[in-house]
């Protein structure tokens, strides 16, 4: 009875003790003060407005085209760039291992600078990076100079790499599977063009690798663009300045087993697309086929992430676990690797297609990165632990087919070796598609 009348003198005495608070606050709360002050309330509470929201959206497709030309038009004229530079086989092994190693040892470094400046100006500053090392490449006369100029545009894309699930998250909150499967697909896009229009490119340029590879500097420049906007923004996941945003102290990500299964599947997908971005036009050129349609077996290859990142993390985020789309990615994997041992030239458009989905398992990735994690300080994180520690996991698989090939003097052992890794690489990404986070375990 006594907490019945105390509840009621509280929504009695309510009003009026709202009414006095009100009256007796400061000279900045009055009427005409909040009055003004709503508009800009209410703003913030709707978060960022359409037009910002357009433009990192189109920041995020323009990046994500820029993400692997660096890579995939050196595979398209490796043969070329190798007798031109007079790399050995083993060398041009080592230059096949330069991206993932990059990616491990600046994707590191991502979180850091996105903390310090932000991830618009750390994408913005990756992009500058891509322009320079690419337009730079050609130029060089030596195989240190090369390498360096490389490392250069692989750095802005380590960074970049790791900061794309993260501004997904941090701007998309609600559509991390369609943002996702977007600037997969832009990413996918751009590295199938490139693979396609190196080699006519450089022919029409006079025949030479120098002027194909050059041209790529180009579409880089223009990626630089929609970010220069963004360069002093500091929100968080929720529009609210990065100050603001929690960032998880406590969290020791080494201690989940989740994560230590992403970076395990992260860096076993990327070591086959490396190996396939790297050797795969090589291996139907020593089959017999041409260089141009052995570039294009590239491009269809990396073609078939254009529909399929877009419709796997969407599928993705519609499924508890994703260990039933990891197992179907690697069986294609595997029936593709089999088909490049017993009949690489005759079945060519089958294989390259196979290995297409396969290499899907890369948006699959991304998307568990951002699936993973209730935060956005924890997906970034475990976008830079996952990213950077498979990027290592990947360094030593390019080397070794060039190694194995040179030694062998046949593909043989090299495909065996792929479709060897594929068997782990299904097991790491069943245990990482659990449903699951990392807040949990750690």
């Amino acid at each position: 009875m006594h907490d019945d009348e105390t509840q009621s003198q509280t929504r009695t005495l309510s009003p009026a003790t709202t009414a006095d608070a009100f009256t007796k606050t400061p000279a900045t709360k009055t009427p005409a003060t909040q009055a003004s002050q709503a508009p800009q309330a209410a703003q913030a509470a709707a978060g960022p407005s359409p037009w910002l929201l357009r433009l990192v959206t189109i920041g995020l497709v323009l990046a994500a085209l820029n993400l692997r030309p660096a890579i995939t038009s050196l595979g398209a004229l490796l043969k070329e760039v190798q007798d031109g530079l007079h790399m050995s086989g083993s060398v041009a092994g080592v230059l096949t291992s330069v991206p993932p190693l990059c990616f491990a040892v600046f994707g590191i470094m991502a979180p850091r600078l996105a903390r310090r400046f932000g991830p618009g100006a750390v994408v913005c500053a990756g992009m500058i990076a891509i322009t320079a090392g690419l337009a730079i490449r050609p130029l060089v006369g030596g195989t240190a100079g090369f390498l360096a100029a490389s490392a250069l545009a692989l750095m802005g894309i380590a960074v970049s790499n790791v900061l794309m699930p993260v501004i997904v998250k941090r701007w998309f909150p609600d559509r991390v599977g369609s943002m996702t499967g977007l600037y997969s697909m832009a990413l996918a896009l751009g590295t199938s063009l490139a693979a396609a229009v190196t080699v006519p490119m450089a022919n029409a340029l006079g025949g030479s690798w120098k002027a194909g590879l050059g041209i790529w500097a180009v579409l880089a420049a223009a990626a630089i663009l929609p970010w220069i906007p963004l360069v002093r923004d500091r929100r968080g996941t929720s529009g609210q300045p990065a100050a603001h945003h929690q960032d998880s102290p406590t969290l020791r990500i080494t201690r989940s087993r989740t994560a230590w299964s992403l970076a395990c599947f992260f860096g076993l997908q990327s070591t086959a697309a490396y190996i396939t971005m790297g050797w795969m036009p090589q291996i139907f050129r020593d089959a017999g086929v041409s260089a141009g349609t052995a570039g294009v077996l590239l491009a269809v290859t990396m073609a078939m992430g254009v529909p399929l990142a877009f419709v796997i993390p969407r599928v993705a985020t519609r499924m508890r676990t994703q260990g039933p789309i990891v197992v179907l990615l690697g069986s294609c994997g595997l029936i593709g690797y089999a088909g490049l041992y017993l009949a690489p030239a005759g079945g060519a458009w089958a294989w390259a297609l196979l290995l297409g989905i396969s290499n899907c398992a890369f948006p699959l990735a991304l998307t568990m990165i951002g699936m993973r994690s209730r935060s956005g300080a924890g997906v970034v994180r475990l976008s830079a632990f996952a990213q950077s520690t498979g990027y290592l996991i990947s360094i030593p698989g390019p080397l070794l087919v060039g190694v194995l090939h040179q030694h062998s003097g046949g593909w043989g052992l090299p495909i065996a070796l792929m479709a060897g890794l594929m068997v782990p690489q299904m097991v790491a990404g069943i245990l990482a598609g659990r449903d699951r986070t990392i807040e949990d375990e750690c």
